[in-house]
């Protein structure tokens, strides 16, 4: 049985100075990941170097939307400050990893093709970015442009990941690029 590290958060800065963090959630279930007690994998982020391989949840709490974690590691704002933009990492099982038709993981995502509704292949997924509002997939084009498509089923009907393609919704713009003007529309546009 294979494991896989997901990300489920990202500190973010120091809050008050007892060593307390505002935490990026990237898990749909944060009461269980970041349980009091819970120990988390850390990994750095891009081009950096941490201090610390795991941490333990000493205190939990919400504030005004935002969730505050302190870490027993972490004895004051100053040691605190030092984990900004660090992950938080867990190993799940491969087989952990839920059947909810509707639920991804960014693993499963990136690499897969997107097709337009015709099945024409116009991008490939390169991660996803995760938001309060809704998820967006980046994608790079077929010509190298980047696009960011909102994860929601208008505009993302179908993933299929064993068949390894998600199929979005395309409008000039989104993935694809604009399209040149018929120089003669445009034309008789300016003449009206």
């Amino acid at each position: 049985m294979s494991s896989v590290e997901l990300v489920v958060g990202r500190i973010g800065k120091p809050h008050g100075i007892r060593g307390e963090v505002t935490v990026e959630v990237r898990t749909d279930d944060p009461d269980t990941r970041f349980k009091v007690g819970s120990v988390l994998a850390v990994k750095p982020a891009k081009g950096k170097t941490s201090e610390y391989e795991q941490l333990t949840v000493r205190s939990k709490r919400w504030h005004q939307g935002v969730l505050l974690l302190c870490f027993a590691e972490f004895a004051d704002r100053n040691v605190a400050e030092t984990a900004r933009g660090l992950l938080l990492v867990v190993d799940v099982a491969g087989d952990d990893l839920g059947d909810e038709p509707d639920a991804f993981y960014e693993h499963q995502l990136v690499g897969l093709e997107v097709r337009n509704l015709d099945g024409e292949v116009i991008g490939k997924v390169t991660g996803l970015q995760t938001g309060t509002a809704q998820d967006l997939l980046q994608v790079k084009a077929s010509d190298g442009r980047p696009a960011l498509v909102p994860f929601v089923a208008a505009l993302v009907p179908s993933v299929d990941v064993r068949g390894g393609f998600v199929v979005v919704a395309d409008r000039p713009g989104l993935v694809s690029d604009f399209l040149p003007e018929d120089d003669d529309a445009a034309a008789a546009a300016d003449e009206d």
